[in-house]
């Protein structure tokens, strides 16, 4: 009977290391850190709208910023199941409340009608303040996101990359949204989803190739 050569299963085995298994409570409290810290990061830079604590903020701020939230923790959690391939992994959630979230445009288009939206475009002061900054202080949930991609094995990497960006927009935005005291929706509905639309799109192309070993 032939026999396989220790030698050669010995270097087979050399750079053999145990891996920590994936924990899916691990992501989930990795992105509730970031999101804590990116809060913490806006009260730092800019200062919490406090006029949000003391009723004196809209409805439309509240429906708007509880929308990001949502459409940041389905995201997120889709991502984090991403990292740890099974099958039955669906993305649901994160898909349901993004739709959810396209209906806050599409209500200050109604409202406002085309000439009305444009014009808040073109002219609302605050409006790209907001959308960069959104933007930007998704960087921190991106980052954590990514780190954990990285730890896993995510099946596809362009689904992986769109939601990260989508759970860094959302988050970003709503962690931003917390300082803005512009609470009317025909800001709220364009300036505070924008950075949703950007994010995805950037993930889409730069979180792949992070990702990919």
């Amino acid at each position: 009977m032939n026999r396989v050569p220790t030698s050669l299963i010995d270097e087979l085995a050399s750079d053999l290391a145990p891996v920590q298994p994936l924990r899916l409570w691990q992501g989930v409290a990795l992105v509730a850190f970031a999101a804590v810290a990116t809060v913490l990061l806006v009260e730092l830079l800019d200062g919490l709208w406090h006029g949000a604590f003391t009723g004196q903020a809209s409805p439309e701020f509240f429906i708007t910023n509880g929308m990001l939230a949502l459409l940041g923790a389905a995201a997120s959690f889709a991502v984090v199941k991403m990292a740890s391939p099974r099958v039955g992994n669906s993305h649901e959630g994160a898909r349901w409340s993004a739709l959810m979230l396209a209906i806050l445009p599409v209500t200050a288009l109604v409202m406002l009608g085309v000439s009305g939206f444009f014009g808040t475009v073109t002219s609302d002061m605050y409006g790209v303040d907001c959308f960069l900054a959104g933007s930007a202080f998704g960087l921190v949930t991106a980052g954590a996101l990514t780190l954990w991609l990285r730890r896993g094995a995510p099946v596809s990497l362009n689904a992986a990359g769109t939601y990260t960006g989508i759970a860094a927009g959302a988050i970003g935005s709503f962690t931003y949204g917390l300082a803005c005291p512009v609470d009317h929706i025909g800001h709220l509905g364009i300036w505070h989803v924008a950075p949703v639309v950007l994010s995805a799109i950037i993930g889409r192309f730069a979180i792949p190739p992070l990702v990919r070993w």
